[in-house]
């Protein structure tokens, strides 16, 4: 499972957080990129998530230096969130306690009195990947504080497939159940 270049390659995905302070949720299919189902004379095959980059952005420039809003922002494996306005119930759902939360990362608007706090809070690395066994991820955001124009986040993944031995693939799979 080590980290190859010339295996990488990107998937991207992106959600608008609204201005009404709304819960999102944009999906994800990685199933052609995961077979949980050993067969015969291969093996099971996950997507190993090596980094995640996210930007913020409103329209085509930057979020304007007068934004007030707040939100948390997450990359979860196997959540089977239908794409759009969600209802979060779990407030742990978007932090690193989540054995399926991929990426974190809490943005406050340049206005706002914690915008120095802007940072991620769990992300994976080159040496240690998040492999997902699951078929899908989803992108979400929690707004805390409405923003007064929408802001679009976009996430880039640097992954690869990977193949998985039994063992590994019993404890990913134990682990990212919902």
């Amino acid at each position: 499972m080590a980290y190859d270049l010339k295996d990488t390659f990107y998937l991207t995905t992106s959600l608008s957080t609204g201005t009404s302070g709304n819960d999102q949720a944009a999906a994800l299919d990685l199933s052609s990129y995961v077979d949980p189902i050993a067969r015969r004379g291969s093996k099971a095959q996950g997507l190993a998530i090596y980094r995640v980059s996210m930007s913020f952005r409103q329209g085509s420039g930057v979020v304007d230096k007068a934004e007030d809003g707040s939100t948390k922002v997450g990359l979860i494996a196997g959540s089977g969130l239908i794409a759009g306005t969600i209802s979060i119930t779990d407030n742990t759902i978007l932090t690193p306690s989540n054995d399926l939360c991929i990426a974190a990362y809490d943005y406050y608007g340049p206005a706002t009195a914690d915008s120095a706090l802007n940072g991620f809070n769990v992300t994976p690395t080159k040496e240690v990947p998040y492999v997902v066994v699951r078929d899908n991820l989803n992108l979400i955001c929690s707004t805390d504080d409405a923003f007064a124009a929408a802001v679009d986040i976009d996430v880039r993944l640097e992954c690869a497939v990977v193949t998985l031995d039994q063992a590994t693939l019993n404890q990913l799979l134990r682990t990212q159940t919902v």
